[in-house]
């Protein structure tokens, strides 16, 4: 199993608002979930771990590999932790189809020309059943929809971590639920750890794995599966 270890700090200001993020944990688990109410640190922690936020102390492993430490002075580049990361809006290039927006994730020059992308593109494109929607925009597709193409790009990186902002958040209860489902089988199937982000005690319930409780930018609890 991939093991996960973090330890940062990084004080935040902003119109006139002072926040200070001191997080500790590690994890062994497949399934990893960072639970605490919003404005809690959650995303913060998440950005630290992708290499999108700089912490000003502490060190961040996965799988035994330094990805950041103060007093080492490492700070690998969030393109070359190999970590997968899908954001709570999705973030989807809005002018490239379904098939484009893979292809990006399996190699950013290949989107232009996607007959030049590789099988596992078109294999993911199949396992997320989004095949008769290569074709698409983004605005052309349900919410469950663009969430999938979504994990399918993180997923063409071939990352050894996928991290995880809220994945259900935006969906309706209905959806939610059968999504929940198909995030776990995702990870049985792939193998690929997760990290996830949520405020739903529902999801952590769905979820499993080690949970990680959030607040005011500490994590205050942990639960081991």
């Amino acid at each position: 199993m991939k093991r996960l270890s973090v330890v940062i700090e990084k004080h935040l200001r902003a119109d006139g608002r002072e926040f200070r993020l001191d997080v500790c944990f590690d994890s062994d688990a497949e399934t990893t979930v960072l639970f605490g109410p919003s404005g809690a640190g959650k995303t913060l922690t998440l950005h630290a771990i992708a290499g999108l936020l700089e912490p000003e102390r502490g060190e961040i492993l996965c799988n035994g590999e330094l990805l950041f430490s103060r007093t080492q002075r490492v700070c690998v580049p969030a393109r070359a932790r190999n970590v997968g990361l899908v954001f709570q809006d999705y973030a989807l290039f809005p002018h490239l189809t379904v098939l484009q927006n893979v292809a990006f994730g399996a190699s950013p020059g290949h989107w232009r020309n996607p007959r030049t992308a590789s099988p596992d593109v078109y294999s993911l494109l199949a396992q997320f059943a989004l095949g008769k929607l290569a074709h698409s925009y983004p605005h052309q597709l349900s919410g469950g929809q663009r969430q999938r193409v979504a994990l399918a790009r993180a997923l063409a990186t071939r990352p050894r971590l996928l991290l995880l902002d809220e994945p259900f958040a935006a969906l309706d209860a209905p959806l939610r639920s059968r999504l929940r489902g198909e995030l776990i089988e995702l990870r049985q199937r792939h193998g690929v750890p997760m990290v996830v982000i949520t405020h739903d005690p529902d999801d952590v319930a769905a979820l499993g794995g080690k949970v990680i409780r959030i607040e005011k930018g500490r994590a205050v609890a942990i639960t081991n599966p």
